[in-house]
């Protein structure tokens, strides 16, 4: 898991990664692979999308397969107004209807690349689609389909990361297997998470400094993280966690936020050697 986990890093969803172990795993006990939509749903990450897409494109089944350019395409064709999510049930029925029973697989890719090469959220080229005269859409302002709730307002929580360097080397702590990052190397930092701001505390006593501050957005929040600085190390560290080397850091397979916290730490001592 650590490989692969490293391997994504920078990637985002770090609990698609854990679960492709996991799939990885239950396929390998199973001894193949399953081709059913059933079967698939069955391994851990894989949802309704991702079950009927390799059941349609892999395993030649007839599968209903609506990601968001399908959804988009559909939407459009048969002019469904009702505004997303609510209206996913009425375009997965509309796809159902437009299904073929045979070579599902290139009809799901070929709409596929219709939303995306085509049918696009902006200036769709209503008259390069195949679909155009069947289009309820068409002529009628196709660009406001599929209908969009209004989008919240994402919270934006504060956090601190902790960089102490000694002899050449950093201090790497691994994150909780479950939650936000799970599973990866990081940065120490003050317990932040999705639903509320760090407690500040640093997880030694030392003299501190500000290194700057990355601000870094999630699917549900942002996260404002302060970096601060600790040069020379500190005694025996508390917890479980590695002195990694410096010269190696892009080894780490540290996550987007902690590599933009990195980055500034490295900054500020550069500057300070100056």
């Amino acid at each position: 898991e650590e490989d692969v986990l490293a391997a994504w890093a920078g990637l985002g969803y770090y609990s698609r990664a854990r679960n492709l172990v996991k799939a990885a795993r239950v396929v390998a006990d199973l001894g193949g692979f399953p081709d059913s939509e059933e079967g698939l749903r069955a391994l851990p990450g894989v949802g309704d999308y991702t079950a009927a897409a390799i059941a349609a494109i892999a395993f030649g089944r007839r599968a209903v397969v609506v990601d968001a350019n399908v959804e988009r395409v559909v939407a459009r064709l048969f002019a469904i107004e009702q505004p997303l999510p609510g209206a996913r049930k009425a375009i997965r029925a509309a796809a159902d209807a437009i299904t073929p029973d045979t070579r599902a697989g290139d009809f799901a890719q070929a709409m596929m690349d219709l939303g995306s090469r085509i049918c696009t959220p902006r200036a769709p080229a209503c008259d390069a689609c195949p679909l155009a005269g069947d289009c309820a859409a068409r002529g009628h302002d196709p660009e406001r389909l599929p209908v969009k709730a209004p989008k919240k307002a994402k919270p934006v929580r504060q956090g601190r990361a902790f960089w102490i360097e000694r002899k050449g080397h950093v201090w790497l702590v691994q994150r909780a297997p479950e939650g936000m990052l799970g599973g990866m190397r990081a940065l120490p930092d003050d317990n932040w998470s999705a639903r509320a701001d760090g407690t500040g505390a640093p997880p030694v006593e030392g003299a501190w400094h500000e290194a700057g501050t990355v601000r870094h957005t999630f699917t549900h929040f942002t996260i404002e993280l302060a970096v601060l600085r600790l040069d020379g190390g500190a005694g025996e560290m508390a917890g479980p966690g590695e002195w990694w080397p410096l010269d190696r850091l892009d080894q780490a397979g540290l996550p987007t936020l902690f590599a933009k916290a990195a980055r500034l730490a490295e900054a500020a001592r550069e500057r300070r050697r100056d």
